[in-house]
């Protein structure tokens, strides 16, 4: 890993680390809104000219626009041009590769790809789509793939938090997808390197400026480890005991929850 420098950009995860689902983290917003920390003028605890703030996200149940107004009612200040999601990613790849995806995503993220060309698919587009995940449905994913259509997934998580518990990822649908056709997926979210490279593009950081905080340890933290950037897991959402164990090097930083990581930063980081 290159050496450290000073930290310029803080990303962090949204569901599981500032909110599961309709419901705020404990402190969350508190944490976000605290002012008067730094020798800096902020207008909350983690902004202002020394440290930008991105908030990154695998969701492909909603569309930003929708997951910027569900933030708004838990009363987080967050503006759309503070969040990057993983279809961002993927619509970015879609235009890129100039194909026609057959969508298998969520009704609600479907206008994240408003303009995009899909009669006719040529390709393949898998996220978090529960009401899609049924026999016919992959079946024809599957009868494209073999014949050739490329396999784009916006990530492979395993499972993720909802309020009733933890439930399946699109990791499980993709993996079996691939198994089936004996084809790879280009993956768009995290953990890959690209994600988060994105991320940080339009902040002008390097990844060893940089610090990632979220409830996986694999794709938040990992992903972001090996990008080169410092990694802090927290034991809410989907976190489980010993997942801090589950990858190499194990995170930076383990604490209970997002005030606890941002008391960190303050306090030893800047």
């Amino acid at each position: 890993m290159a050496a450290r420098r000073a930290l310029k950009a803080v990303l962090v995860d949204l569901n599981g680390t500032l909110h599961i689902e309709d419901a705020a983290v404990p402190g969350a917003q508190e944490a976000l809104k605290r002012q008067a920390i730094l020798p800096v003028q902020l207008t909350n605890m983690l902004r202002g000219s020394s440290v930008m703030v991105r908030f990154v996200t695998n969701t492909t149940k909603e569309s930003k626009r929708d997951l910027l107004e569900r933030l708004k009612k838990l009363e987080f200040d967050i503006s759309e041009d503070e969040i990057f999601t993983s279809l961002t990613a993927a619509r970015n790849l879609v235009e890129q590769k100039q194909v026609r995806p057959m969508l298998l995503v969520d009704d609600r993220a479907l206008p994240d790809f408003k303009g995009i060309q899909t009669s006719d698919p040529n390709a393949v587009v898998i996220g978090l789509a529960p009401e899609h995940f049924h026999y016919q449905t992959l079946n024809q994913a599957f009868r494209l793939l073999l014949d050739g259509a490329p396999l784009i997934a916006i990530h492979k998580a395993r499972y993720y938090k909802r309020k009733d518990g933890l439930a399946l990822g699109p990791g499980p649908f993709v993996t079996a997808l691939e198994y089936a056709t004996d084809t790879k997926a280009t993956v768009v979210g995290k953990p890959e390197k690209t994600f988060f490279l994105e991320a940080l593009r339009d902040t002008g950081c390097e990844p060893e400026e940089a610090v990632m905080i979220g409830d996986d340890c694999r794709d938040d933290v990992g992903g972001a480890q090996n990008v080169g950037m410092l990694g802090i897991l927290v034991k809410t959402g989907k976190y489980r005991a010993a997942d801090e164990e589950k990858i190499s090097p194990p995170p930076y930083l383990t604490c209970e929850s997002f005030p606890h990581a941002v008391d960190h930063i303050l306090q030893h980081l800047l």
